[in-house]
């Protein structure tokens, strides 16, 4: 039984539904990237599923019970999340920031301990920012922040990890970085990730489980090999494409062909009926 699922979930903003009566099961230990045009709902559905928004209907289940019902300290210990460009307090040092990760397991009665430091410590050298730990988080570079903010995450200790964006504003080098990183918190760490990215082709290589959305539904889903072809893409993106395969992993690689598109995806920003919340 998968630990994360949605049933019949309906999302939205006000009266607006940006996720739509949809139905979804995490597979356990995948590397599951959710992907689709702007204003599709593929971070509207990661925000459910993280417990930030309140469902219109149907529900978001953990470990088979409703996470609503759950506290928060208990869906913390359980479920990490890395939002869409987070910020940090003024004047705090990336071991601090780390340490926050901590928060679900320490309390009134329960004061800082020998095992907090050292969770503390291996999201650290598992993110390899040990040696930042006494820089302030506001003079690094994107790519080195995102990393801090991902062993923020890891400090919790959760089996399911959620990530927003996690590459959004980094060059090509910084991205690729983050994503191996990702990739080995799945392969060696167990960690089962859920991942809203927006660049296809790093979703292909990177993904073992891939979520396709248009329109606020899952339009496809499985192994990027068994899903992605032209068609889907021109469905899902409105591109025209060759789907080749990409020549250093053998992932399914998306070439763009030259000219216009040929539509716009109903729901996308370029639609004037989109949504606002620029989410994806």
């Amino acid at each position: 039984m998968s630990r994360l699922t949605a049933k019949g979930l309906t999302l939205g903003y006000d009266q607006r539904r940006i996720v739509d009566d949809l139905t979804l099961a995490v597979p356990d230990g995948s590397f599951t990237v959710i992907v689709g045009a702007n204003g599709s709902g593929k971070s509207t559905l990661l925000r459910g599923l993280a417990r930030l928004l309140n469902p219109h209907s149907g529900g978001v289940y953990l470990d088979g019970e409703q996470i609503h019902r759950l506290r928060s300290k208990e869906v913390a210990r359980r479920l990490g999340l890395l939002p869409q460009g987070p910020t940090a307090p003024d004047g705090i040092v990336v071991s601090d920031l780390v340490g926050r990760g901590r928060h679900p397991h320490v309390g009134l009665l329960k004061q800082w301990s020998e095992g907090d430091q050292k969770a503390v410590d291996g999201a650290m050298a598992a993110t390899n920012t040990t040696d930042l730990r006494n820089r302030y988080v506001d003079e690094l570079s994107g790519g080195q922040r995102q990393r801090v903010w991902i062993a923020m995450a890891l400090a919790q200790q959760t089996p399911l990890l959620l990530l927003d964006e996690p590459t959004t504003y980094l060059d090509i080098a910084h991205q690729v970085d983050v994503l191996e990183l990702c990739a080995e918190l799945h392969e060696e760490h167990g960690r089962t990730l859920v991942v809203v990215l927006h660049d296809l082709n790093h979703a292909c290589r990177y993904a073992t489980h891939l979520v396709a959305m248009r329109e606020g539904r899952i339009v496809a889903e499985g192994a990027p090999t068994d899903i992605v072809t032209a068609e889907l893409v021109e469905k899902v993106f409105g591109l025209r494409c060759r789907v080749i395969p990409d020549p250093e992993t053998g992932t399914p690689l998306v070439v763009p062909a030259r000219g216009r598109r040929t539509r716009t995806p109903k729901g996308s920003l370029d639609d004037p009926a989109a949504t606002r919340e620029a989410v994806c």
